[in-house]
Formats: structure tokens, C-alpha cells, sequence
């Protein structure tokens, strides 16, 4: 048989019953389709996390510093000196220790019975820059600067969560809160902390404040970088803050972004993957069912065939290339639909659809060899009838 003729014929039989057919390729069209977005949904899910984690984890870096009262690892003027490495961004430095932690904090030094006079919180030092650094901003009044360190100035900065238990809404008329027995005039609010939430709830004085509480050296410093830039920076960091004592320096640097993109795909093509599995398996026992019925119908068809001289190889080779178009047919279908699904998602939730050019071609083969295993069967039962027993 020409192959030309061979597929005219298995293109008419598909096309004989148009309904059948179309209902049979619906299988396909479900499996095929589940697998893309699948897969689309996954690779563009994981590079939107990924995206949001390079934004806020990938760029920020976070150094302890062991305490050494004799000789500091750490000086106030260092961490000032990283802003001159390349893809540092913002630096700032904390300092606390374990009597600042738990003070008894008062808005006033009115002695009120019924009412709840003193919280405890946690006093800490730093440097000018800590609202960039800590990604956060001065929901009122301002943060201190150089001049209130070097003048000496009882100044403080209250976190946004520490104002509301003091019960500090304005700074019109100059609060203050009293720690130990001192007064400290509260000059700023600091909220919307990206990082380091405890400093919402904390008490922030300048560093040459800090003596009154035994805070005398960095603690703590956090720094900030451009994308990329943090496993190049969080190698230098510790030759640049104590070049004597390097090791000795605890450096938190930002996971592999790649780990974590890997890691939402792998989940969420463990959720949906079997599901387009099962799919694909439904669609090929329809195929192979439709195909089976199609070669009982055509009984004397294939006998009048095998009696004009067809081989059983072309008997076999029309009904394989049927369920094979069928298949194929719900691939390219079920292909463009996910892409499609895919694509409206992303537009949704707007997002960046991740669309791998493989998948969309694979998609289609995928479909056809569902449709060739599918109707193996029926194509072997139609090539193993014999002449004389298809005619009777």
C-alpha cells in the first residue's frame, strides 16, 4: 500500500465519525493540557518566589559579633567602611547587650494604680543608617544622626509596635520615656521593617547613649547589596570589619536562589504531575476503546481488504496511524490550551510566564505516542482477522 493511500484512509476513517472521534481526542486533550500548565504553572510560580526572595533575602546579609569587652572585634567606625565595597548598598551597625535586654520602659513618671505604668523592652544602639539598612522607614518625627551621637543628646527612636504599648501617637510636644530613671525625648517612630522585626518593638538610642545601659560595642551589623552581589560581599565582610580577626566573625549569607526556584518547581510538580498522569492514561484507554469498537465495526471491511491482496502490516499500519492522528490531534490541542492557561494566569496574578520551548514541542509527540501505545492492541486484533472468517 502507498503511504499516500495509507493516510488518506486512516484520515477518513477519523473523519467518518467527527464526533466520536473529537470526544475520544477530548482524553488526550485533558492529559496533555494537565502536564503543560503543570509544568508552566510550576517554572513560572518558582521564578516569581525566586524574584520576591532575590528582592528581600538575596540582598541582605547579617553579621554576629562576639562580645570582647577588652579588645573589640568590631569598631563603630568599621561598618562604615564596607559602603566603599562594590555592590554594597546600605550598612548599619546594632549594638546590645544582655543588661539592655528587658528594661523597664515608662512614658511617664506618673505613679497611675490602675494602670498598666512600665513595659519591658529591649534597649539597643546604632548608627545613623540602621532605617535603610533594616529596610524600614520613620513613620514620624526623624532619626538621629552624628550630631546627636557626638553632642551626647538622651535621644530616642521607639519601634512602631514599641510606641503603641507606651501609647505614644505624636511627637508634637517632644515625649519622652524614662529608662532608669532618665529621661529620653523621643524623636522618631521607625515602622514598615522589612528585616530585623524586633527592632519594632525596641527602644533605639544613639551609640554614645548606649553607655548608660553598658552598651559599648557592635553587636550586630546588617548590611544590604545589590542582586548578586551577596556571595562575593559576604566573603569580604569579615576582612574588612576585623582583618586581624576574620574567623573569629559569624557571617549569615543569603541560600542559593536556584535551590529555592528548584525547590517550588519540585513541589509543585509532585502535586499536579500525577494528576496529568492519570489524565493521559484515561485518554489512552478511550483511544484504545473508540480504536477497538472501530475495528468491530469494520469487520468486513478488513476482510474485503485482506481478500484484494492487503497485508496484515497494512491493516495494522491504518489503524495505528488513526489512533496515532487522534492522538497527536489532542496533543496539539491540549498544547495550545495550556499554554493559553498559562499565560492567563500569569496575566492574572501578574506575573512573568516561564514557558519552556521544549514542553510546547514535546507536548504534541507526547500525545501521538499515547495514541500509537493506545491502539496497538485494537490494530493487532484487526491484523490478525483472516479473510474468509471476516467476510462470513
Amino acid at each position: 500500500m502507498d503511504p499516500r493511500d495509507l493516510w488518506a484512509e486512516a484520515l477518513a476513517g477519523v473523519l467518518a465519525r467527527p464526533v466520536r472521534s473529537a470526544l475520544t481526542t477530548l482524553g488526550t486533550v485533558l492529559g496533555i493540557t494537565t502536564l503543560v500548565i503543570t509544568m508552566g504553572i510550576a517554572a513560572t510560580a518558582g521564578n516569581q518566589i525566586v524574584g520576591r526572595f532575590d528582592e528581600l533575602t538575596v540582598t541582605t546579609i547579617s553579621v554576629d559579633v562576639p562580645q570582647d569587652k577588652k579588645n573589640p572585634l568590631v569598631t563603630w567606625k568599621a561598618p562604615a567602611e564596607l559602603t566603599r565595597l562594590r555592590g554594597v548598598t546600605s550598612v548599619a551597625a546594632i549594638a546590645q547587650t544582655d543588661k539592655s535586654t528587658n528594661l523597664a520602659v515608662k512614658a511617664n513618671n506618673l505613679v497611675d494604680p490602675t494602670a498598666v505604668s512600665e513595659q519591658s523592652m529591649t534597649v539597643l544602639a546604632a548608627t545613623p543608617d540602621l532605617p535603610t539598612a533594616a529596610k524600614g522607614r520613620m513613620v514620624k518625627g526623624r532619626f538621629f544622626d552624628d550630631g546627636h551621637d557626638r553632642r551626647g543628646e538622651r535621644v530616642a527612636v521607639l519601634g512602631e509596635q514599641a510606641a503603641k504599648l507606651l501609647k505614644i501617637s505624636g511627637l508634637e510636644k517632644a515625649p519622652a520615656v524614662f529608662i532608669g530613671g532618665r529621661a529620653y525625648t523621643v524623636i522618631g517612630i521607625l515602622g514598615d521593617l522589612r528585616r530585623e522585626q524586633i527592632l519594632g518593638s525596641a527602644v533605639i538610642v544613639p551609640r554614645s547613649v548606649g553607655a548608660d545601659f553598658d552598651i559599648r560595642h557592635v553587636s550586630r551589623v546588617l548590611i544590604n547589596t545589590s542582586l548578586g552581589a551577596a556571595d562575593m560581599i559576604a566573603k569580604q565582610v569579615p576582612t574588612a570589619l576585623s582583618p586581624n580577626r576574620a574567623p573569629e566573625l559569624h557571617v549569615a549569607a543569603p541560600p542559593s536562589p536556584k535551590r529555592a526556584k528548584e525547590g517550588v518547581e519540585s513541589d509543585v510538580n509532585s502535586l499536579f504531575l500525577i494528576l496529568g498522569l492519570v489524565s493521559l492514561v484515561v485518554g489512552a484507554v478511550g483511544i484504545a476503546n473508540v480504536t477497538l469498537v472501530t475495528v468491530m465495526e469494520r469487520v468486513a471491511e478488513i476482510g474485503l481488504r485482506r481478500s484484494l491482496g492487503a497485508a496484515r502490516r497494512h491493516i495494522a499500519g491504518q489503524f495505528l496511524l488513526e489512533s496515532t492522528l487522534i492522538g497527536l490531534t489532542g496533543g496539539v490541542i491540549g498544547t495550545s490550551v495550556g499554554v493559553v492557561a498559562v499565560v492567563a494566569v500569569s496575566a492574572i496574578r501578574e506575573w512573568t510566564p516561564v514557558l519552556d520551548l521544549q514542553l510546547a514541542l514535546l507536548a504534541p509527540v507526547a500525545g501521538a505516542v499515547v495514541g500509537l501505545l493506545a491502539g496497538l492492541y485494537p490494530a493487532l486484533r484487526a491484523a490478525r482477522m483472516e479473510p474468509v472468517d471476516a467476510l462470513r
